[in-house]
Parts: C-alpha cells; sequence; structure tokens
C-alpha cells in the first residue's frame, strides 16, 4: 500500500548534502520516489500571525480532508460501488491524483500568491465549506428520487405494481359487476375466507381468488357489484384488510409514470456525477494547496527568515516506511537541536501511525492514500 509524504528541508549547506545523498540513496535502494514539490513565494506578513495561520490551517486541513472523504464516498455510493467508474471520476485537474500530487504546480489564478496567508487560508475555507453544504443538499435531493424509484419497484405489494401479477381473466368488468383486489399479511388468509362474503350482501359467492403471494403478503381478488364497492371498502378496512381498485387503464398510466420517474432518475444521477467530478477535483486540489501552504508556513516557523527551504514529495509504501523514517533520521540529526542528549529524535510530522508524540527536526506531512484509495 502506497505511502506518501510531504517533506521540506532548509537549504543551509550540511542539508543540501544530506538532500543530495538522500536522493542518491533513494536511487540506488528503491526506498522511495522523490518528487519536486513546487511552492511559490509567499508573503510571509508578522512572524508572530504565523501561529495563528498555523493553527487556523491544521483546522481548515482538518475539515477539507473529510470533505474528500464525504464526497469520494458519495461517489462510490451513487455509482454502486463500480471501482472503474470512481476511478474515471476521481481526478484532479483531469489527471489522476497521484500525477497531480507529484506534479504540482500552484494555481495562481484561483490562490494569488500576492494575497496573505490568512486570505488564502480564507479562500479555499469558504470554498470547501460551500462545496460541504452543497453535497449534502445534492446528495439529499438524488437519495430522494432513487428511494422513490425503488419504492415504486421494490416495495410492498401495496406500493408496487400489480401488472406482472394480475391477467385479464382474472378481473370481471360489466356494466353491473366489477373486481377488487384485497392485499393482506399471510396471518390473515382464513380470516378473510371466512368473512369476506358477509363483507357485504352483494358480493358474489365464491368469487374469492388467490392470484399471488410473496413472504408475507397475498393478493386476493373478490367480485362484487359496483353499488356496493364503498360499503365494501369500509367493511374490509375495519377488518384490517386492504382494498385496491385494479384496470389495465390505470395500470398503464402507472407504467408511462414509473418510466417517467426512471428517467429522470437517470437525468438526475448524470447531473450529480458531474456535479461530483467537478467538486472533487476543486476539493482536492484546494486540499493539496493548503498542504502547500502548511509546508510554507511551518518551514519559515521552523527555519526562519529569509525563506529558504525545499520541498519534496515522498512516495514509499507501509513495508518501507519504518526504515524511511530511519534513513531520514539520520541524513538530517543535524537539525535536531536535542541530538546530542537524545539520538532517537527524528522528524516534524503529522503522521499518527508513526510518530504519535515525538519531536522531529524537519517537516512531514503525510498525504492520506487509504483515504482516496489512489494508491
Amino acid at each position: 500500500m502506497t505511502d506518501l509524504w510531504l517533506v521540506s528541508f532548509p537549504l543551509d549547506k550540511t542539508s543540501l548534502t544530506s538532500v543530495d545523498k538522500l536522493k542518491r540513496t533513494l536511487a540506488k535502494t528503491n526506498l522511495a520516489s522523490s518528487f519536486k514539490f513546487s511552492i511559490p513565494d509567499l508573503k510571509v506578513g508578522i512572524l508572530d500571525s504565523l501561529f495563528s495561520v498555523s493553527d487556523d490551517l491544521s483546522k481548515l486541513d482538518t475539515l477539507t480532508e473529510s470533505v474528500i472523504k464525504k464526497t469520494h464516498q458519495c461517489m462510490r455510493e451513487v455509482m454502486e460501488h463500480t471501482a472503474n467508474k470512481v476511478q474515471e471520476n476521481a481526478l484532479a485537474n483531469g489527471v489522476d491524483l497521484m500525477s497531480y500530487m507529484t506534479k504540482f504546480q500552484w494555481d495562481k489564478a484561483k490562490y494569488p500568491t500576492a494575497l496573505p496567508l490568512s486570505s488564502l487560508a480564507d479562500i479555499i475555507n469558504k470554498e470547501v465549506s460551500q462545496m460541504e453544504a452543497e453535497l449534502k443538499s445534492r446528495a439529499a435531493a438524488y437519495n430522494s428520487v432513487k428511494r422513490s424509484l425503488e419504492h415504486r419497484l421494490d416495495g410492498t405489494l401495496q406500493t408496487r405494481s400489480l401488472n406482472d401479477i394480475v391477467r385479464r381473466e382474472d378481473l370481471v368488468v360489466s356494466e353491473y359487476l366489477t373486481t377488487l383486489l384485497v392485499l393482506m399479511s399471510r396471518g390473515r388468509y382464513l380470516q378473510w375466507e371466512r368473512t369476506y362474503e358477509s363483507l357485504s350482501e352483494f358480493v358474489v359467492p365464491r368469487s374469492s381468488r388467490k392470484l399471488y403471494e410473496d413472504g408475507e403478503e397475498g393478493v386476493f381478488s373478490v367480485t362484487l357489484f359496483k353499488r356496493a364497492v364503498c360499503e365494501f371498502k369500509a367493511k374490509a378496512q375495519e377488518s384490517k384488510f386492504t382494498v385496491c381498485e385494479y384496470s389495465f387503464d390505470l395500470e398503464a398510466k402507472k407504467q408511462q409514470e414509473m418510466k417517467q420517474h426512471n428517467n429522470h432518475k437517470k437525468e438526475q444521477y448524470g447531473i450529480f456525477v458531474r456535479w461530483l467530478k467537478v467538486n472533487f477535483s476543486g476539493v482536492f486540489v484546494a486540499w493539496i494547496h493548503l498542504k502547500a501552504l502548511r509546508v510554507f508556513v511551518e518551514s519559515v516557523l521552523r527555519y526562519g527568515i529569509p525563506v529558504s527551504y525545499q520541498a519534496l514529495v515522498l512516495r514509499t509504501d507501509k513495508k518501507r516506511s519504518k526504515k524511511l523514517k530511519k534513513e531520514l533520521a539520520s541524513l538530517f540529526i543535524h537539525l535536531d537541536p536535542t541530538a546530542t542528549t537524545c539520538k532517537t529524535h527524528q522528524a516534524s510530522c503529522d503522521i499518527p501511525e508513526l510518530c504519535q508524540h515525538e519531536y522531529f527536526s524537519y517537516i512531514c506531512y503525510h498525504i492520506n492514500t487509504n483515504l482516496l484509495e489512489i494508491s
């Protein structure tokens, strides 16, 4: 499984030598692949304000990752867990997520570098929050359409179409007579057989037939005089039998309505999938720009001014993560002010599964590939 780290090192002479040695080691051992992560010159502003910005970016990172997860999960549900369809639509600016990450270029049109860091964070926050609200609204609307159709297709006998159950010869329709359909649970069959003729004096004796039953319910027909329909329905309801009038003309109308619902669902599916595709891309792009902002801010806070650092994407796998971590610790131990008293300290990072509460001397952010299934 892929592990993806976003790291930053200062550009002092010792660190540059360590970076060069790291690249040679990676090329020789295949411990990981490295890619340059280009972050433009951003406005530092007042140094004291960076601590507040850093906290805001951390909270926004959590929110953005959550929205990505919700959007991706919604894609899986809407596309009914068809992996190929999800993969085709879960892109960032038209390319797969790993390619976008490893070939990252800052979007200056969307996130102008002349703006203060807090303003860039506000742009991303507004974008992500708006998308989260719209995702909730659109998902609810689409699921309502889907449930409505499923209710008609796969609901109980009271809601589904009976067109595949009733035949023309099951119905008696004349100037004076009509046939009603009666729905009941299987536990009421005996009661029905004993009492249906007494529900009205105008019921045709021995006219009831069982037309269909599923696991829990059954459909019976009964023939009676038309003038007794209202009386029969009232008495049947008192006995907890459900009566429905059936005609092939009415059923044809229902089938037409079903077709319209199905077409509406297909139309809404296409609209929703397109929206998910566009907005998944948007929120993922925002997330990686947010990671870039965090690297920039933390690099300034850690390495100082003038701003001078190098950012890399390291791609490895879970099996090699521990070894890579040790290699980085060895190469960049000079950045750890406590190294003379504790040689076990390694790099600063937000990789919970790797570093809990340890102190690390360089900067490293974990890109959650499990969340996105891009490995």
